[in-house]
């Protein structure tokens, strides 16, 4: 199985051969400041008691606290989180926010769990970790498979512990528990806002065909603004496989479909496809929202998109990456597209720590703006470096980041 890890310390040579840095700055940023590894034991409710494996990898604070999800995925492991907190240090430094690396997780399938037990695990998570967080210290987010709910359990519980009332150490709350207007939909929408801002650069025309890959919270809001916007949604998919209709999807009529059915397959009028066709359809724009490693050296030789959008982190490996860049298919990289969600985050965090709430337009604005600037920044970066738009967010980042090390 390929080490994410691995993968992002590659993209980290691939981008610092176009651009040296110091070398004792190079060290620092290859490791992350602090990795946490804690077993949580549940009861269950038939009475017996697992005991889970729980993570917080801690990348770079060097800009501000530690920012980062938490994911609940039985593939789990050390190795993908401390990958997440290394993009997450860099993602936050590319959307130039005051806010460091970080990433958690457990090993743990959540399909399996009662609500009963998946509250217990969550409430063990945060109790573990409680002694790292803080609204100055590490500011933990939903990720794969954990929501707003499990936020406020892990809030409610580190709240306890720690006498905070901030309520500003968990972002990704509901709006009744401190959470901010927009925060469902910002990965997606921020996704849209980087697209437009590079869509004339890459000569892509309003209402092309769109496949996108994951129709979860990220892929479900990006097909539906997509699709509000005129674009033509033709295909997408989640973990049990994918649909295609080559004239359109209803996407409000697919979410119906699938809220009853809990599938996608059978949608009127479109045809199954696994996930590895999905991913090879002709289309103008390929949206990869699930898992990382899902372009590699094997299928992107067959990838036939125009332009993609990582709305998902790390689904193209570095070996990818160097095929789709020579075949002149333009990728703009996961630590910008999919910005958005950490951005509007940081607001929430913002607002909590000055006791305010502020409305979605608001909200959208701020991240319409910080987008905009960014991405017309590294795709500056890009022309002038002569190179790719993960090798130039990457060389806007570690500048930054590099900065505020003191390097």
């Amino acid at each position: 199985m390929t080490n994410p890890f691995e993968n992002a310390l590659m993209q980290l040579k691939r981008a610092t051969a176009v651009q040296a840095f110091p070398e004792a700055f190079m060290k620092q940023i290859s490791v992350p400041n602090r990795e946490v590894r804690i077993s949580i034991p549940v009861v269950m409710d038939d009475g017996s008691t697992q005991v889970y494996e729980g993570y917080r990898v801690e990348h770079n604070n060097a800009r501000g606290p530690y920012k980062g999800g938490i994911r609940f995925h039985h593939d789990t492991d050390i190795n993908e989180v401390k990958a997440l907190a290394f993009w997450m240090a860099l993602k936050c430094a590319v959307a130039n926010i005051p806010m460091g690396g970080g990433k958690g997780g457990i090993t743990v399938d959540p399909k399996k769990l009662s609500k009963t037990e998946l509250e217990k695990l969550s409430r063990g998570w945060a109790r573990g970790m409680s002694d790292i967080l803080g609204p100055k210290k590490d500011v933990p987010a939903p990720d794969v498979n954990t929501t707003p709910e499990i936020m406020t359990w892990m809030n409610d519980e580190y709240m306890k512990i720690s006498g905070d009332t901030t309520g500003a150490t968990f972002t990704g709350k509901p709006l009744n528990a401190g959470g901010s207007e927009g925060r469902g939909a910002a990965t997606g929408m921020g996704g849209w806002y980087v697209f437009q801002a590079l869509r004339e650069k890459y000569n892509i025309q309003p209402g092309s065909t769109v496949v996108i890959q994951g129709f979860g919270n990220v892929g479900g809001h990006a097909a539906n603004i997509f699709s509000a916007n005129g674009y033509k949604v033709i295909a997408t998919s989640d973990s049990k496989g994918g649909i295609v209709k080559e004239d359109g999807l209803d996407i409000a009529a697919l979410e119906n479909w699938k809220k009853e059915k809990g599938t996608l397959s059978g949608f009127p009028g479109s045809r199954d496809l696994t996930n590895a066709e999905l991913l090879e359809l002709p289309c103008d724009i390929l949206i990869p929202s699930a898992l990382e490693n899902v372009i590699t050296f094997d299928n992107a030789p067959r990838i036939k998109a125009k332009f993609v959008l990582e709305l998902a982190n790390g689904p193209i490996t570095p070996e990818a990456d160097e095929i789709l860049y020579d075949r002149g298919i333009p990728v703009v990289p996961d630590i910008l597209a999919n910005s958005g969600g950490v951005t509007v985050s940081t607001f929430e965090w913002d607002q909590n720590l000055k006791n305010e709430h502020w409305s979605e337009e608001m909200v959208n604005a701020k991240l319409l703006e910080i987008l905009n600037r960014e991405s017309i920044a590294i795709y500056e970066k890009s022309v002038a470096a002569k190179t790719d738009l993960r090798r130039a967010a990457f060389i806007v980042a570690l500048e930054r980041l590099a900065k505020a090390m003191g390097y």
